[in-house]
Formats: C-alpha cells, structure tokens, sequence
C-alpha cells in the first residue's frame, strides 16, 4: 500500500463529476486500499478519489477511529434513501484550515460495491452518515464550500489565492 498525495482546492478534479467504476478489479482494489491509507496518515474518516486526483467513483471511509476501525471501501457508491436532518461541523482534507456547520440527513441508506466486487448495503447514521454524504458529495463536484454562504467562501477563497492557507509557519523564519 503507498500513501498518496491528497490535492486541495482550487485543484479542477475537485470540481466535477467524478466517472462511474466499470468493475472493481485488481487495480481498483489496490487504489481503495491505498486511499484507505492515505485517509489515515492524513489523518481522516473518508476519502474521495477525486481528492487524490482520481477522476472515479470510488470512497473508503471508517467512522469507527482507531480504537475500532471499521473500513468501508465502495465504488459507485449512492444514496438511496434518507430522513431527518441533522447539523455537524465539518471539515475536508482538500479544504485545509476550512470547517463549517453543513446540515446533513440524520439517517441514510447506501448502496455502492465493495472491495471484493460485490453490492453492498450500509444503513448509516450519525458520524457514518454524515461521512458518506460528504464523500458522495466529492463525487459529484460538491464541496462544503458550496454549503456554506458566499460570504464564508468568498472568505476562504481570498485566503487560498493569497497563499495564506496552508502555509507553512517555519517560512516566516
């Protein structure tokens, strides 16, 4: 397994509709498996592809930390039903120094498959759910930047053209 280089806004692949996994083979196995360890050097509880400059779909996500990890490895992945609301604050590795209040459906149900190739079925909620709303999201082109009010991404975009996010603070030396 390699640990990959997580890209950040601006990046495009960010920014669109990432292409559907045709079967989940060899390769597409060792890509899960990688991002899944990508996801925990970062550290996080999910990853997208397209956060790895991967134009697919494909997620792995785990919400059970370390102290009880449970990995979910899934291309394709959709939402197919959901209820209630609930509010969380969120944060994203592609979107370094971000976090901000998104309001998510409390409870979902997903549908995706799995790392042996197989549908697989996830009735999630809490920490689970919001988890994989965030990831899908990646997938079709959707940050917590378009979750926000403009004021805030307008806010954070400045920041970033300026080369204030993410700067290192041993450059001031």
């Amino acid at each position: 397994m390699a640990i990959l280089t997580i890209v950040t806004f601006p990046d495009p692949v960010l920014l669109g509709k990432a292409r559907e996994v045709g079967d989940v083979n060899g390769d597409t196995k060792k890509l899960m498996e990688d991002m899944l360890e990508t996801m925990y050097s970062a550290p996080g509880v999910g990853l997208a592809a397209p956060q790895i400059g991967v134009d697919k779909r494909i997620i792995v996500v785990d919400a059970g930390g370390q102290e009880n990890p449970q990995p979910i490895l899934l291309a394709n992945p959709e939402i197919v039903s959901c209820e209630g609301k609930h509010v969380s604050e969120e944060g994203c590795l592609s979107l370094p120094e971000f976090r901000a209040k998104i309001t998510r459906n409390e409870k979902i149900c997903v549908r995706g498959i799995n790392e042996e190739g197989k549908e697989a079925v996830y009735d999630a909620e809490g920490l689970l759910a919001v988890v994989f709303q965030h990831e899908i999201d990646h997938l079709d082109g959707v940050l917590l930047l378009n979750r926000v009010s403009g004021l805030k991404r307008d806010i954070y975009k400045r920041k970033v053209r300026k080369g204030l996010i993410g700067k290192d603070d041993t450059d001031d030396e």
